[in-house]
């Protein structure tokens, strides 16, 4: 690097929700580490979570501090302490928080009029962030926080519209032009997409395309060797200017930095360590379906009940109902006394990278959210897919169709947060993780998943397809530092 010149100045804008905010961190993180002066900006309450790991960074030299911006409560009409996404209860809520993402325009350009960053790293749904780049003469980059196949994906039913010539929602139909032939139906795919869909939601989703599609390119959380037909597409065919710089969750190579990783963890990292270490190599399932998702007490019942049929020793997440009066509804009479020595619920936020980590870890349940499948990837782990919803259909294809590391538990639609359909039942549960776990098929996708967990690793070492993508965008955004 020149020596001569002041450091690249970069700001890092995140969507205010758990699995955007986590992978930027880690982001901000890695341009840090490579000498950018990076500048984190987020609220008061978000800043709280994520400080310990800035401050690590910063004892180790490196460029990188949180600016605080205040949430906009009264413009908005939410509640005081709702500064984050996860925090919303109703649909009302949710767009009500989307609106005052608006608000932060005014100060973060105040910000910038003192800092002159070089660079804008922002996340979904700050629609004023490509005018805010303009007019400061900066790049403004995208972080979606998915992979290149989701983008893929979504350019292709956006463009071509198949599902608009179905008329049932559970007809399979081809996403035409991807590099692999893959089918959904209307049940997985996102709801503003629909006919049916409000005007409000439909007009909110172009509004975001048309922000992405003005972007200056796009920086990707993945690596090449894990999709390499869909990064060639989604630059050759779709045009878009993007760099893959992933799997970020591995800048965190400590046992303190794995268990710190986003909230703080509601069991201790030696406890945690303790119960995986008495376990057998391969052993274990972990269940965790993200910080967004909310189960009904019937399909808790109906987990519980599946993991205990199958044998396996489990560690299990659970993010809701945990009030003593709560459990009684949803955990099988004498679960946890028998379930005692071979599984571990825990109540709240888990330190998933650290428990993905461990040599007992033997499959994880998820809920093919991106983040939740490339760290499932770079651990190595095979997964039983179960999407929720948002692009989680279409990883999960990913997962067990392109990469052939996971079994489908059979969920065929979105969940809503209120929704009150039929759960996924215990026997789908129990068939679904033996099959992950046991037999010789297991051990095949097993195989498969090793293999690719050390291809990650590879992709962030010195010379790796991230690392040198990562240099290629520093390079680029210097040139143009220069030119203007």
């Amino acid at each position: 690097m020149d020596t001569q010149s002041p450091p690249l100045h970069v700001y890092f804008l995140p969507l205010l929700a758990p699995g955007h905010m986590i992978p930027m961190v880690d982001l901000a993180r890695q341009f840090a580490r490579h000498g950018v002066k990076a500048t984190f900006l987020t609220t008061p309450l978000n800043a709280a979570k994520i400080s310990k790991a800035i401050d690590r960074e910063r004892e180790f030299g490196s460029q990188i501090s949180i600016r605080l911006l205040e949430f906009p409560y009264k413009e908005s009409g939410l509640p005081e302490g709702c500064e984050n996404l996860s925090a919303t209860t109703t649909l009302e809520q949710t767009f009500s928080f989307f609106n005052a993402l608006d608000h932060f325009q005014g100060p973060i350009e105040r910000l910038a009029v003192e800092d002159r960053p070089d660079c804008i790293v922002a996340g979904p749904l700050y629609t004023w962030s490509n005018d805010f780049a303009a007019k400061f003469g900066i790049p403004r980059l995208s972080f979606w926080g998915s992979g290149f196949f989701p983008v893929c994906v979504h350019n292709s039913l956006r463009r071509h519209k198949p599902h608009e010539k179905i008329e049932s929602d559970t007809e399979e139909f081809v996403i035409p032009d991807l590099p692999d032939t893959l089918t959904t139906t209307k049940q997985q795919i996102p709801e503003s997409w629909k006919d049916d869909s409000e005007n409000s939601i439909k007009e909110f989703q172009e509004k975001l395309i048309k922000e992405e599609e003005g972007s200056y390119g796009m920086v990707v959380n993945s690596f090449y060797e894990l999709e390499p037909a869909y990064v060639k597409h989604c630059r050759e065919v779709i045009g878009k200017k993007s760099w893959h710089i992933g799997p970020v969750s591995l800048c965190n190579k400590e046992e303190g930095e794995k268990s710190q990783r986003g909230e703080a963890a509601s069991m201790g990292e030696e406890e945690c360590l303790n119960w995986l270490n008495s376990k057998n190599p391969n052993s274990v399932v972990y269940v965790c379906f993200g910080s967004m998702s909310i189960f009904s007490a019937a399909q808790l019942r109906e987990i519980a009940a599946g993991l205990e049929a199958s044998g396996q020793p489990f560690i299990w997440v659970v993010k809701q109902n945990t009030k003593e009066e709560e459990m009684k509804e949803w955990m099988p009479e004498g679960f946890e006394e028998r379930m005692q020595d071979r599984g571990l619920i825990i109540r709240g936020w888990a330190p998933q990278v650290l428990i993905l980590d461990h040599e007992a870890l033997g499959g994880f349940v998820t809920h093919c959210g991106w983040n939740s499948l490339l760290e499932g990837v770079a651990a190595g782990v095979p997964m039983v897919t179960w999407p929720l919803s948002a692009e989680q259909f279409f990883n999960e294809k990913m997962v067990t169709q392109i990469l052939k590391i996971g079994v489908p538990v059979g969920a065929q639609a979105w969940t809503k947060r209120t929704d009150s359909r039929a759960p996924i039942n215990r026997e789908n549960i129990e068939i679904a993780v033996k099959e992950l776990m046991i037999g010789e098929e297991a051990e095949e996708r097993r195989s498969r998943a090793i293999a690719l967990g050390n291809m990650a690793k590879k992709a962030v070492e010195p010379g790796g397809s991230s690392d040198t993508d990562f240099s290629s965008l520093l390079e680029e955004l210097r040139k143009n530092r220069n030119n203007n």
